[in-house]
């Protein structure tokens, strides 16, 4: 199952206003295991960025005019999320503004979509809403992105502007653990806080090797069988444990 968390900024709120994507971030997961592919690209806008935007993200059109345009870099993103279930955090918005983008450069996106004219990332794409699932989980709770990080014990302490990619690999771990189920060994299943991660550490794992595997000795494999023969013994042939080393 390959799955793309994703996110963007833009200049401002309202696509249907005229306003643009400036950053997209994407981050691959596999089977609900980072793969360290990730698709990152800042872009040029060729309008003004909103004052109240700038104060959210940081980004500037100084930092952007030198960056490609939408049209330039369509395709290589359309290849990156094709097939792909996205997840995003309020889908609406950053789908509102592909789509938006999509419209806007319908002729370079012919190779990709099959009818240019009605380009919508959704035909390329399923696509979750995490904010959705959030709140169906959390009902009446704060579900923004923060609160969601300090829920499930997520760490957000480099999210002091919001960024795509870094937004992206936030709400990788967040989406992870919202729908991982049970997130300590003991925990009660009936407790108002099950699954919600308050008591566990989530840390990321996909950056370290493999664990060793280490195999029994000829001595420790004799010893563990003479143990199970005396259980056996004592239990009156009742020892479920020498049964399934019989099966192995």
């Amino acid at each position: 199952m390959r799955q793309i968390v994703l996110d963007t900024e833009t200049t401002g709120l309202e696509p249907s206003a005229g306003h643009r994507i400036i950053e997209i971030g994407c981050v691959e997961l596999v089977n609900r295991r980072f793969t360290g592919n990730t698709y990152h690209q800042y872009i040029k806008p060729d309008r003004e960025i909103d004052a109240a935007a700038i104060e959210i993200h940081g980004i500037t059109n100084e930092a952007l005019a030198d960056k490609p345009v939408f049209a330039d870099v369509a395709k290589d993103f359309l290849e990156f999320v094709r097939g792909a279930e996205l997840i995003i955090h309020n889908a609406a918005f950053d789908v509102g503004f592909i789509n938006h983008e999509l419209a806007r450069v319908a002729d370079e996106t012919q190779s990709v979509f099959p009818d240019a004219r009605d380009a919508r990332i959704e035909q390329l794409c399923a696509v979750i809403d995490s904010l959705t699932l959030a709140r169906s989980l959390h009902p009446g709770q704060k579900n923004d992105l923060n609160s969601l990080c300090r829920r499930y014990s997520v760490d957000n302490s480099q999210r002091s502007f919001h960024g795509a990619l870094l937004d992206a690999e936030i709400l990788a771990d967040v989406y992870l653990a919202m729908t991982g189920g049970q997130t300590t060994l003991f925990e009660d299943p009936h407790a108002s806080n099950a699954g919600a991660g308050l008591e566990s550490e989530l840390r990321r794992i996909h950056d370290k090797p493999p664990l060793p595997i280490i195999v029994a000795t000829e001595a420790e494999r004799a010893a563990h069988l003479a143990w199970i023969e005396e259980i056996d013994k004592s239990s009156g042939g009742r020892c479920v444990w020498k049964r399934l080393d019989a099966v192995v």
